[in-house]
């Protein structure tokens, strides 16, 4: 058992480390190609940051656990709002982008929704994997644009400041990349073979490990992201990083995993989904009532994460 919690941290740690190269290898290339800071904002740091969660996805969809790859997509929804968001306005009340509200804010509705329609049925083919990756298509493509029109030196600073520097050589480029893809491999299959043995020591359903451990788990990087901008008093970007988070989540995540091979429904309840679904529907108000996420509703988010683990735990 001790070395199935070792596997787990080691797991968790090396996927942290593939993201990162991955990130910073892809990030570098696109720079020395010529891509604009703005596109490489939008779509490269925004799938290497979520290739945690979409490796281990992968990796459980490929040694047919889907309730650990739906579990992971359920539970990370669900962590980002209830204890990242939550956690951070805590520390400091968070400033909402009109974008986001009119935006981005809607689409994580009906992308929940979507997947809520989704696991109503037996299966989550791969057709219906195809329609999930065409929506995150449109949804970039559509952020893209929308971005572009909106464009400002202040907002051409902000994805400057948030893509990589470029490195040395196109060498070192492909080194960090290749690196990363290798360890969220590893990390995903290390990380993915402890938890099912802690589930079955512990006598849980792979469900709730992916629920929560492992959304928990390929979620820390952005955990940290957002506290660490919170206590520097620069919390607004956490709001879009989430939101956005879930949205990928959903349309790549699940779509991807899918059209690799097709998800069983097992293991995921109507709580979680409801659950799921309540924590997106009940953000949007919270952020329209003075363009602000103030702290004590970032304290109900938090309580209502707590309640449901609390409900959650004992089905295992």
């Amino acid at each position: 058992m001790f070395f199935d919690y070792l596997g787990l941290v080691l797991g968790l740690a090396v996927l942290t480390l593939g993201a990162e190269g991955l990130v910073r290898g892809s990030a570098s290339l696109a720079v020395r190609v010529g891509v604009p800071p703005l596109i490489i904002g939008l779509t490269v740091v925004a799938f290497g940051t979520s290739a945690p969660e979409l490796v281990v996805s992968l990796v459980a969809t490929l040694r047919n656990q889907s309730a650990i790859a739906l579990g992971n997509v359920v539970g990370s929804n669900i962590f980002n709002i209830g204890i990242i968001l939550g956690l951070a306005a805590l520390i400091c009340p968070i400033k909402v982008n009109v974008q986001v509200i009119r935006h981005d804010g809607p689409i994580m509705v009906a992308a929940s929704l979507m997947l809520f329609g989704l696991c109503l049925t037996d299966t989550i083919s791969r057709w219906n994997g195809v329609g999930l990756f065409l929506a995150l298509m449109v949804y970039l493509t559509y952020n893209v644009w929308m971005t572009r029109n909106e464009t400002s030196t202040e907002i051409d600073q902000q994805f400057s400041e948030g893509v990589p520097q470029k490195l040395k050589s196109w060498y070192s480029d492909v080194l960090f990349l290749t690196a990363g893809l290798a360890f969220l491999v590893l990390g995903s299959r290390v990380l993915v073979s402890s938890a099912t043995d802690i589930a079955r020591a512990l006598g849980l359903s792979e469900a709730v490990i992916g629920l929560t451990i492992i959304a928990a788990g390929t979620s820390l990087p952005e955990l940290a992201t957002s506290v660490v901008a919170a206590l520097r008093k620069q919390p607004d970007i956490a709001i879009g990083n989430i939101i956005g988070s879930n949205i990928f989540n959903i349309f790549a995540i699940l779509g991807i995993s899918a059209m690799v091979k097709p998800l069983p429904i097992s293991g995921i309840t109507s709580l979680d989904l409801w659950v799921m679904l309540f924590f997106a529907l009940a953000l949007l108000p919270m952020l329209y009532s003075r363009l602000r996420l103030e702290r004590w509703e970032g304290g109900l988010l938090f309580v209502g994460y707590a309640i449901y683990l609390r409900v959650l735990w004992p089905q295992g």
